[in-house]
């Protein structure tokens, strides 16, 4: 190695060489340390292969560019400008590791969440913790790209005095007013106001669903079949929605029935007592059968029935409304609705 010159291209091509071997090793270093420390902490494991591929790119990037500082591309007259190519790579590379590792940190957060909580309270730690995510991420975002513009001396003269002076406040809140930040400050006070949570039953445009993401500017609700439903979070802040699963999953469930005055409501109510205690859906808190109006030739029965949540109170009704009414076809006919029409027979004279 004494007879190679590092001012040269070819010094330039081993000072390269020596730095990825250097960085490979340390990559190595990095894995074996890791592999040892997962037999006793298994967390460690899942961490090196979250940011593995960050921390190679961040290693190799430094290695090469320490490798040219100190060879022949340091004396050349582009040097600067190859210089700020590099400072900008590991900036990115930097925060793309740093990003890496703050979404592990809080994916094991939100797991330890859902196993230590249980319910509504669960569903607010969880929403909280992923929009405090995105924000984390995008706040590490705004500074890679606000310390890559600083990097260029004709920003950074501007870039000082914008976040050194007060009217800085002044400009986000008027930019706040528009559609685009006002969805984001929405999307925070959603979260943090607890207005929907991430696994809450809503009903939103008509719409049946279950809220399944909740970002900085949307929220986007599964739909019982299957499609997908996307609102901007403002919609939540100045619109009435409707929740079943506010305080807790459990809810009330409802089944009316059109029925002829002559349905024998004793045998009926008897029969969705039957039907409702041998429903595996059914959590035993309440149950009611009673006539709730009478119009015209028909009466309205009411069928109440509780469930633990939503889902289970979807499959009791449908079986409760499909039962009753194949027990009153077998065993009451004369119970199902039927209109009446009197024929008055008139006189005839010769």
């Amino acid at each position: 190695m004494a007879g190679i010159v590092w001012d040269s291209w070819i010094g330039t091509v081993a000072a390269i060489g020596i730095a990825l071997v250097a960085a490979a090793a340390a990559i190595g270093m990095v894995t074996l340390l890791t592999s040892l420390v997962s037999r006793k902490v298994e967390w460690v494991r899942d961490i090196a292969r979250r940011s593995r591929r960050a921390l190679l790119t961040t290693v190799t990037v430094v290695a090469v560019w320490i490798a040219c500082a100190t060879s022949q591309p340091a004396q050349a007259d582009w040097w600067p400008s190859l210089s700020r190519i590099f400072l900008i790579a590991t900036i990115l590379a930097g925060s793309w590791l740093l990003g890496a590792l703050v979404s592990f940190g809080f994916e094991r957060l939100m797991v330890r969440e859902e196993e230590e909580r249980v319910g509504p309270d669960a569903r607010r730690r969880r929403t909280q913790l992923l929009v405090i995510h995105r924000l984390v991420l995008v706040t590490i975002a705004v500074l890679a790209l606000g310390t890559v513009l600083f990097t260029f001396p004709e920003m950074r003269a501007v870039g000082t005095s914008l976040l050194a002076s007060a009217g800085i406040v002044s400009i986000i809140a008027g930019l706040a007013a528009q559609s685009i930040l006002g969805n984001l400050i929405a999307g925070v006070q959603v979260a943090f106001t607890d207005a929907i949570r991430v696994g809450d039953v809503v009903v939103v445009e008509g719409e049946w669903g279950r809220v399944g993401e909740i970002n900085l500017s949307y929220v986007v609700v599964y739909i019982w079949d299957e499609r997908r439903l996307v609102v901007p979070c403002s919609y939540f802040t100045t619109t009435p929605i409707e929740t079943w699963t506010r305080r807790s999953d459990k809810i009330l469930g409802t089944v009316y029935m059109d029925l002829d005055w002559r349905v024998p409501m004793a045998e009926v109510r008897a029969e969705f007592e039957r039907i409702v205690e041998a429903s595996p859906f059914w959590d035993g808190r309440s149950s009611s059968a009673l006539v709730t109006d009478s119009q015209g030739g028909f009466v309205t029965v009411r069928f109440v029935m509780s469930s633990k949540d939503s889902s289970d109170q979807w499959d009791l009704r449908c079986e409760v409304r499909e039962r009753m009414m194949t027990w009153l076809q077998q065993t009451h006919p004369e119970a199902l609705p039927r209109t009446r029409v009197s024929v008055e027979a008139g006189g005839t004279s010769d």
